[in-house]
This record gives structure tokens, sequence and C-alpha cells, in this order.
């Protein structure tokens, strides 16, 4: 039986970091870029076929309510949050609502309002530093959001798409 042959590395240090840097590099354009890229799916302010895609990205269970006013379409992650999405006549979603152990992934759930959302945010954390729940009016965006660990719960809507005979207290 033949011994397996040990060459040594004749490689400094500073050699071996820079072969690898290229690959870091590259490791790192592929993270940013999975981190900017677009949502693959919807929320807030998009249409109702959104709907069974916030389903996969949250790898839960649905389960759908109509009344006369608007429906209800409720997902309830693996991780025990719920999420409801509160659907006008037109199929466009005008709220969404959410209650559990875990917030919910805003950037999916407040869609193309994630951006304003995010700045007001902000805004409002650089102003007033500290704990306590969040509540943002812009134009065209209400947020509300609390919580503390393994409780969170909040709303989210655009006042515009409330349908005539549905009041913002309806989104919970």
């Amino acid at each position: 039986m033949n011994a397996p042959k040990i060459f040594p590395c004749r490689a400094n240090s500073a050699e071996l970091l820079q072969a690898s840097a290229i690959p870091l590099a590259m490791m790192m354009i592929i993270m940013m870029i999975m981190v900017t890229a677009p949502p693959a799916f919807a929320g807030l302010g998009q249409d109702v076929s959104s709907v069974p895609a916030d389903q996969v990205q949250m790898k839960g269970t649905l389960r759908s309510t109509q009344n006369q006013a608007y429906a209800v379409h409720e997902i309830r992650a693996a991780t025990g949050t719920v999420v409801r999405e509160f659907v006008s006549p037109s199929g466009k979603v005008f709220g969404v609502a959410w209650q559990g152990p875990w917030p919910p992934n805003m950037r999916q759930i407040l869609a193309s309002y994630f951006e304003q959302y995010q700045r007001a945010a902000q805004v409002r954390m650089n102003s007033r530093p500290g704990r306590r729940p969040l509540m943002l009016e812009q134009p065209g965006l209400v947020v509300q959001s609390s919580g503390h660990m393994r409780s969170f719960a909040g709303r989210a809507y655009v006042p515009d798409m409330l349908p005539p005979e549905v009041s913002a207290e309806a989104i919970r």
C-alpha cells in the first residue's frame, strides 16, 4: 500500500488571499443581485392573482372568504404568522394585516409601496429613536405595526383604494 504524497505549499498568505479574491468578489456580486432584485411576488396595491404567489413564497396554507364588499385571503405560514390580504370587488389588494410570532416579509406584503414605507420608517426612527409602535400616515399609504419577541401585529392599507362601503377598521 502506497502512502499518500504530501507536497509542501510554497504560496504565501498574500498569494492565497489574492487567489481567493475573485470568487469572493463574485459571491458578493451575486448576493447584491439577490438582495436588490425586484420581488417575484405581489401584495398591497397589486392584483388578486398575486395571492397564490404570496402563499407559495410564505410556504403557507390559504383560506379565502367573501362578503359583499371585499374578499379576505388568509395565508397561514409554517412559522405561525398569519397574513390577510383584503381584495376589492375590482380585484385589487387594498389592505393587508398580519399577526404572529414573526413579522412578515414587509417587502413582499407591501410590494410597490415598500420603498415609501422604508423611507418614512427611517425618518420616523431617526426623529424618535427607541422601541415603540410604528404609525405611518403618508399620502397614499397607512402602516401601523407593533410587537415584541414572538408577538407581532400590524396592518397597511391604501386609503384611496378602500371600497366605498369599507372602513379602515375592517383591515385587521
